[in-house]
């Protein structure tokens, strides 16, 4: 392909994509397919000769479309949002076009240094205090996967990497039950292994871990000879939105000299407003804390911010230089490989950089609260109708609700029914040992109009 082509190509393809969004809504959220229908449109083995792209946007609508699950649909309201606004969408093009590897500050120094200063405007947006650094991983699970390794070295002294697990002490990691499965994961990759959770009680509303129950767990097993290594505590939990009550455990983490980690995966961005920052009050006191941007603030996935209070022990447990990596005869810059398990990095914050511009933190703040609104709302109408039960309470704009005096498999029943029917998209959830609707507004593109659908739907369907 030549450049004149690229560019038509490109324009055919933006022209394209501005109908697509233009129309989403009236597209069913979900793909009514079978496994394999799609692949079934394809040919079975690959063309031996170029072909060109000429025709390829007829073919996506023809053997793509049909298959997807619309994540920019004003009427999804399952898992959390993926949301890629307009702005995301043309820097992650501008990005594509650059192709930076920015891996080391030289081999990227526009790339490293913009970085630098997009997490550090985030940083102010979300009123974390002067002294937290940040990186761009490609998701909350990275990021917990490092802080979950950071524990490992820090409390084996440095030794794990070097000398393995084998003849070490037992390591012990505290969180509740409503953390991300990425804990668990993080914590099998480390090699710390799955028994080595130690799930902590939680109480009141909001699910909080249990600060006495947390110190007398560690009390236990310093007693049975474990070691105590890192705690994980959760803002805006992915279940149920549960939020930990950090003031307490990240004083128990200090004072048993934990390493801390809290994830705000989805909950962390709606801190640039701030009314809702009671929900993470004393985040000042964590080692280390991950937000999704690529999940309620426009920006275009991937793009997680993990946050240090002080990235020494981090760097230390995943820096690696050979000689081809050395960067000689310059100082006072960052190399981002030595912050996460990759050493490959793209060029992501051109992204943050593109949204913040075109909104600024009031427009991406008047979202988020019309989100939480609307869905406040929502659960008042659903309660308002006896033949729902509000299981658990809005946190921001994330609730579970079920109907009354179903059982799981009618419930079940219930959400195939709603996300057959194609008008909305949920995601069934278990909490308090029955399966519920979990429902959250996030998506850019939603309406109030979209969120008041979206309790009609439930209450035709509910039988």
């Amino acid at each position: 392909m030549d450049w004149d082509n690229f560019a038509r190509l490109g324009a055919e393809i933006a022209e394209w994509g501005a109908n697509y969004h233009r129309g989403i809504g009236e597209r069913p959220v979900r793909a009514p397919l079978e496994p394999g229908a799609v692949r079934a449109r394809f040919p079975q083995s690959p063309p031996e000769t170029g072909e060109g792209l000429d025709g390829i946007l007829a073919e996506i609508d023809e053997k793509i479309m049909p298959g997807l699950t619309h994540w920019q649909h004003p009427r999804f309201f399952a898992y959390f949002p993926g949301n890629a606004t307009p702005p995301s969408m043309l820097a992650d093009f501008v990005a594509s076009i650059m192709a930076q590897q920015c891996m080391l500050w030289q081999t990227s120094p526009a790339g490293t240094e913009v970085e630098t200063l997009m997490l550090d405007w985030l940083r102010q947006g979300l009123g974390l205090p002067e002294g937290f650094q940040g990186v761009i991983q490609d998701s909350a699970s990275s990021a917990t996967l490092a802080a979950v390794l950071t524990m490992r070295e820090r409390a084996l002294k440095w030794a794990g990497n070097a000398a393995g697990l084998t003849g070490q002490a037992r390591l012990r990691i505290y969180a509740s039950d409503e953390v991300h499965t990425s804990v668990d994961r993080a914590i099998w990759i480390a090699g710390i292994g799955g028994d080595n959770l130690v799930r902590i009680p939680t109480r009141g509303p909001l699910r909080a871990m249990d600060p006495v129950a947390l110190r007398a767990a560690i009390r236990a097993d310093r007693e049975a000879g474990y070691l105590p290594a890192g705690l994980v505590a959760c803002t805006g939990g992915t279940g149920t939105g549960a939020c930990d009550d950090l003031r307490d455990v990240l004083a128990v983490a200090r004072d048993e000299a934990l390493y801390s980690h809290v994830d705000a995966a989805w909950a962390g961005a709606a801190m640039i407003c701030p009314e809702f920052r009671t929900l993470w009050a004393g985040i000042e006191a964590a080692d280390s804390l991950v937000l999704n941007p690529h999940k309620w603030m426009g920006v275009q996935f991937d793009f997680s911010a993990h946050y240090l209070r002080d990235p020494k022990d981090l760097v230390k447990t995943l820096a690696i230089s050979p000689e081809y990596l050395r960067t000689h005869g310059k100082g006072g810059f960052v190399n981002y490989s030595e912050w996460s398990v990759p050493l490959g990095r793209r060029f992501r914050a051109m992204k943050l950089w593109f949204v913040l511009k075109a909104y600024g933190l009031e427009g991406l703040r008047a979202v988020i609260r019309d989100h939480v609104a609307w869905s406040q709302q929502l659960a008042e109408v659903l309660r308002a109708d006896g033949r729902f039960e509000i299981v658990t309470e809005p946190v921001l704009s994330l609730f579970t609700v079920k109907l009354a005096g179903a059982d799981d498999a009618a419930m079940l029943a219930y959400v195939n029914r709603i996300n057959d029917d194609g008008r909305i998209y949920v995601t069934q959830g278990r909490t308090k040992g029955q399966i519920v609707v979990r429902f959250q507004v996030g998506s850019f593109a939603a309406t109030e109009a979209d969120v008041i659908l979206a309790g009609e739907v439930m209450k035709s369907l509910a039988g």
